[in-house]
């Protein structure tokens, strides 16, 4: 197993991001999915990470770099955490989130935010146990019935 920093527009990426999209717009409507587009994840202030075991990309993250004016601090804005099927229950989850978190940490960002959907139980319960904590929409998003808005300070 091997976590490393991926190009979004790779084709194993791409193929990856694709599969994400048909899972969310399954469990979501339109309007309720925050998706980043793969010309998004390839901005400078997203880095992209993918977890490849016996050379097949199994599941990847991004974490975007953003400021928060009212806060007046740096954080980092977790996305597009995903695991194929073939690969899912195997902690791949855990490990993309602690180094989506680690990357975070090495830019001395100590804040981490992200959305998830309500219909994602298993994604929530990951979250929680990592120590994310409930909080109010963040940033461009609005309030939505769908959505829950997590927050954890790296340091905490």
């Amino acid at each position: 197993m091997n976590i490393e920093k991926l190009d979004p527009a790779s084709d194993a990426a791409g193929r990856l991001i694709a599969l994400s999209d048909v899972y969310m717009a399954a469990l979501y409507p339109a309007e309720s999915n925050h998706l980043e587009s793969l010309t998004a994840l390839a901005q400078d202030n997203v880095t992209f990470f993918g977890c490849h075991i016996d050379g097949q990309l199994a599941a990847c993250g991004a974490v975007k770099i953003l400021f928060d004016v009212d806060a007046q601090l740096n954080y980092g804005e977790i996305k597009r955490v995903f695991v194929t099927d073939e690969f899912r229950g195997k902690g791949l989850s855990k490990l993309i989130m602690r180094a989506l978190e680690d990357h975070l940490l090495t830019h001395d960002i100590r804040i981490a935010r992200l959305e998830t959907g309500i219909r994602q139980p298993e994604a929530i319960s990951l979250y929680f146990r990592l120590g994310y904590a409930e909080r109010a929409a963040f940033g461009d998003y609005e309030e939505d019935p769908l959505s829950i808005f997590m927050e954890k300070n790296l340091l905490a």
